[in-house]
C-alpha cells in the first residue's frame, strides 16, 4: 500500500521561511510527477507547483520566485522550500504524487494527509 508522509508544516511569521517534505513509501515501480497543492478555508484545492521525474517544473504565478521544488528520487522524496512567506499563504498543504505499481501499469494518483502552514502578519 502506498502512502504519502507529510512533514514540516507549522506557524511563522511573514517573511520567514518553511520546508515541507513529502515521502513516499510501500511498494511500487516507479514516481512520475509530485506536487504540492493547497487549500485555505472555504477555498477550493490549488496547485502550488509540480515536478517531473526529470526535474522540469511548474509554479503557480502566486509563488514564482518565493517557493521551489525539488525531489530526490533515491529517497522517494519531494520538497517544497518557501520563503518570503506571506499570510495568504496559509493553507493546508497537500503532497500529490503518480505512481506506477508496475512497469505495465499506468500511474495513478496519490494523496498526502495534508500539513498546516499558518503565517501570521
Amino acid at each position: 500500500q502506498v502512502q504519502l508522509v507529510e512533514s514540516g508544516g507549522g506557524l511563522v511569521q511573514a517573511g520567514g521561511s518553511l520546508r515541507l517534505s513529502c515521502a513516499a513509501s510501500g511498494s511500487f515501480f516507479s514516481i512520475n510527477r509530485m506536487g504540492w497543492y493547497r487549500q485555505a478555508p472555504g477555498k477550493q484545492r490549488d496547485l502550488v507547483t509540480r515536478i517531473t521525474s526529470i526535474g522540469s517544473t511548474y509554479y503557480a504565478d502566486s509563488v514564482k520566485g518565493r517557493f521551489t521544488i525539488s525531489r530526490d528520487n533515491a529517497k522517494n522524496t519531494v520538497y517544497l522550500q518557501m520563503n518570503s512567506l506571506k499570510p495568504e499563504d496559509t493553507a493546508v498543504y497537500y503532497c500529490t504524487a503518480d505512481i506506477s505499481m508496475a512497469y505495465y501499469e499506468g500511474p495513478k494518483n496519490y494523496w498526502g494527509q495534508g500539513t498546516q502552514v499558518t503565517v501570521s502578519s
